[in-house]
């Protein structure tokens, strides 16, 4: 049995979920953690395991890091961690920014860049789709209760400001603007737009909805467009329940689709791959 070694960035709910799934399972070894805040990892991780600068994680020799803390982690050093190891981008509304993904696509020549499908259902036929060409549109519609959402700018202000119980469009456009407006949200539309790589975050449409009676679920309903044969199109639809409560950014079955995620990542040589 092969033997992984996994380095965490990243301590919050995600991050110590992770942690301790590695810590039980016998293929996996825990090369390190990084937090922002150190406080949070001692008395919980054992010191020989706490990495205090990311500069240094190839002193830890991981063969996965994987990402579970802010989007701009893969921007001031995903590159350096794609010279060390394989590296999961738990944050993928980074690559949002054209010049984060011409980098981190740049650095992927002797590690691999994997980005976790989460709750984007049906990715790797979408991504098939792509590579040959046929994907004509893809929407992704995320509904959620007004709690759930961590915005900013404009789109914070008009979520606080929902009243009753109507649900509210906030947003409905190219995913590349709304990755910075929603950076914790709406990952699951940033992996879309990676597997869509036809279309991309330009060409790849994000609906955001406000649903003050979603209070026990994450809704994400993916819509495919493929080639017209016989003057219709090919079409498909998916609709994704993931229990969730009230100010629950992150839905429960989020967190057993992402170990998943790692479990796939890593080995498959450089480039870019879905897992």
């Amino acid at each position: 049995m092969t033997i992984k070694r996994i380095g965490i960035v990243g301590y919050g709910h995600l991050g110590k979920y992770l942690t301790d799934a590695v810590l039980e399972r016998p293929d996996f070894d825990l090369a390190f953690v990084w937090n922002r805040s150190i406080s949070a990892l001692e008395g919980n991780i054992e010191g020989r395991f706490i990495c205090r600068e990311l500069e240094d994680i190839g002193q830890f020799s991981p063969d996965l890091i994987v990402e579970v803390a802010h989007p701009v982690i893969s921007e001031k050093y995903g590159p350096h961690f794609l010279q060390v190891a394989d590296y999961l981008v738990g944050s993928p509304t980074a690559l949002a920014s054209q010049n984060v993904e011409n980098s981190l696509r740049e650095a992927a020549t002797n590690h691999g860049l994997y980005i976790p499908a989460g709750a984007f259902w049906g990715g790797e036929d979408i991504l098939k789709m792509a590579d040959r060409g046929t994907l004509k549109a893809l929407k992704v519609t995320m509904k959620k209760h007004p709690s759930c959402f961590k915005l900013e700018g404009s789109l914070k202000a008009q979520n606080e400001s929902i009243e009753g119980t109507d649900p509210s469009v906030l947003y409905e456009g190219p995913v590349r603007d709304l990755c910075p407006l929603a950076p914790n949200n709406v990952n699951t539309m940033a992996a879309a737009a990676m597997a869509a790589h036809n279309l991309g975050f330009d060409g790849v449409t994000g609906c955001l909805i406000s649903d003050p009676k979603l209070t026990d679920w994450h809704i994400v309903e993916v819509d495919v467009t493929g080639p017209e044969v016989g003057g219709k199109n090919f079409n498909v639809k998916t609709v994704r329940h993931n229990p969730a409560a009230p100010g629950a950014v992150t839905g429960t079955a989020t967190y057993a689709s992402f170990l998943s995620s790692m479990v796939r990542a890593g080995g498959r040589g450089a480039g870019v791959h879905l897992c």
